[in-house]
């Protein structure tokens, strides 16, 4: 089954009870039982509920897993794979990061005992020497918030492997549509759900993808124990985003390239950083392990001026100022003040993180439209 074929119909049937063709919103706490022992697959909603169910079986086949899970935000799908761990054990990490995962793994976990390492995992032999008995994860962004660097999944799987460690991908940016980082040998895939796989800027969520019976049993212990699960309306509401994703992404990545060569033509700006240049570091991998390049890009300032980049953020019209991306609008983020100022600002700089640095998520709108918009705008500045 291909993938635009899944997104509309993996894990989908039609309501047993009146035929309904959409997945109902079973907005429901508890189930009554038959008599004591015996239900109908559900019992309480934190458990399972019809629609969350389809969701996660929807989620898996398009990450070609055997399991998915979803949570109530992506920092609580991350925080479940965590508790994987215990005390003593050690996580290598990319240094180029979401602001939030970065703060989960250094404000939270760190006081529970485990240690963190954070490369750019780009020179396999560095990451070797980083492996140690204690290595228990290697946590993978590709590519990576902001700067968009490309990982190679198949060399960190090598690693993990030999280690005896889990390879977890936080595959948000690319999406199942464009990679699937479980077909290169991860054992976990996490997405920020928020984003493009819902695609309409209305829900926050989660999910993990695994192929691996036992490591799903455990995640769903921890699911079903710690409780940070979606409501089924939210379900609901991904459900139907998830229709049009291969036609969304398709859209995003037409944009993100038209944009992305825009950027690199104009006088005022000094880096793009977009995985479909050649000249972009590990641009063959990104070739291999992903089927296009999206619509996410980010790009610095010549001169490296906080207040130019403040002034252009607030000149856009289309590309609205505000957090997150995936969405159909497009949006326009400042980094080192928004989505990464958790992170100090010697670490944000080093990974190229830098005052100027803009960062874009390319909607579905008009490309004249869109180049219009960022051409008024560099006026400005």
């Amino acid at each position: 089954m291909k993938f635009g074929t899944k997104a509309l119909h993996a894990g989908i049937e039609p309501d047993p009870t009146t035929g309904a063709i959409m997945t109902p919103i079973y907005q429901t706490s508890t189930y009554v039982l038959e008599a004591v022992g015996m239900n109908k697959g559900y019992e309480y909603s934190r458990t399972l509920n019809p629609t969350r169910d389809a969701l996660q079986k929807n989620l898996a086949a398009l990450e070609n897993g055997s399991q998915g899970l979803v949570f109530g935000s992506g920092m609580a799908a991350i925080d479940t794979v965590m508790k994987l761990l215990k005390p003593g054990d050690e996580v290598i990490s990319t240094n180029d990061l979401y602001g939030g995962s970065y703060r989960l793994f250094t404000t939270v976990w760190q006081n529970y005992g485990i240690k963190f390492y954070f490369d750019s995992l780009m020179d396999k032999d560095a990451v070797r020497s980083l492996v140690n008995k204690n290595t228990k994860l290697i946590w993978v962004e590709t590519p990576t918030n902001p700067m968009m660097s490309i990982i190679d999944i198949k060399a960190m799987a090598t690693i993990a492997k030999n280690a005896g460690a889990l390879l977890a991908v936080d595959n948000t940016f690319a999406s199942p549509f464009l990679q699937n980082p479980l077909d290169l040998g991860a054992d976990i895939v996490m997405h920020s759900v928020t984003k493009y796989i819902n695609g309409h800027s209305d829900v926050v969520m989660g999910a993990l993808i695994v192929d691996n019976i036992e490591l799903s049993k455990r995640l769903y212990a921890l699911q079903n124990s710690c409780g940070a699960v979606p409501g089924p309306q939210d379900c609901f509401l991904v459900l139907r985003g998830i229709k049009t994703l291969h036609l969304r992404m398709e859209r995003h990545c037409e944009n993100g390239a038209e944009i992305a060569r825009y950027l690199k033509n104009q006088d005022k700006v000094d880096h793009v950083f977009w995985p479909g240049f050649e000249t972009h570091p590990n641009h063959h991998v990104a070739k291999e392990q992903m089927n296009g390049f999206g619509g996410m890009i980010s790009f610095s300032l010549k001169g490296n001026r906080l207040q130019d980049a403040k002034q252009f953020t607030a000149a856009t019209k289309l590309f609205a100022l505000a957090e997150s991306l995936g969405g159909v609008e497009s949006l326009i983020g400042h980094p080192a003040s928004m989505t990464h100022a958790s992170i100090p600002k010697e670490d944000r700089e080093k990974t190229g993180v830098v005052d100027s640095l803009i960062r874009l998520s390319v909607g579905l709108e008009n490309i004249e439209d869109l180049i219009q918009d960022l051409e008024q705008a560099f006026k400005t500045i």
